[in-house]
């Protein structure tokens, strides 16, 4: 009389000798993605689009203010976000509302 093998299992609590590492691997990659995205994760912005300021307004705004920008971007968050330096020199990177400029994140 013979026994499949795939029938016979391992007595209920009784770990198979790779679910421990599998379960490790896991475990770490959860954690990595999820820090992962924490950190790159900035403000959202949920101002429609037809109410953004144009983006030549919205330069010359912060230009006016003293700003020196050296790198202007939309986020994925749908957000103003400026890489540069304020009216003191200083490097900044600085998150703002598209329709009001609003400061809604700073990063020295």
């Amino acid at each position: 009389m013979f026994m499949r093998l795939d029938s016979v299992r391992a007595p209920t609590g009784v770990r198979q000798p790779n679910q421990d590492a599998h379960m490790k691997k896991l475990l770490a990659s959860t954690v990595i993605a999820l820090s992962a995205t924490a950190a790159i994760a900035g403000p959202t912005c949920d101002v429609p689009q037809e109410q953004w300021m144009k983006e030549s307004d919205f330069k010359a705004r912060l230009e006016a203010q003293g700003y020196q920008i050296k790198t202007f971007k939309v986020t994925k968050g749908k957000c103003y976000e400026i890489y540069g330096f304020d009216k003191d020199g200083k490097k900044v990177e600085i998150y703002f509302d598209p329709a009001t400029a609003a400061v809604l994140e700073t990063k020295r």
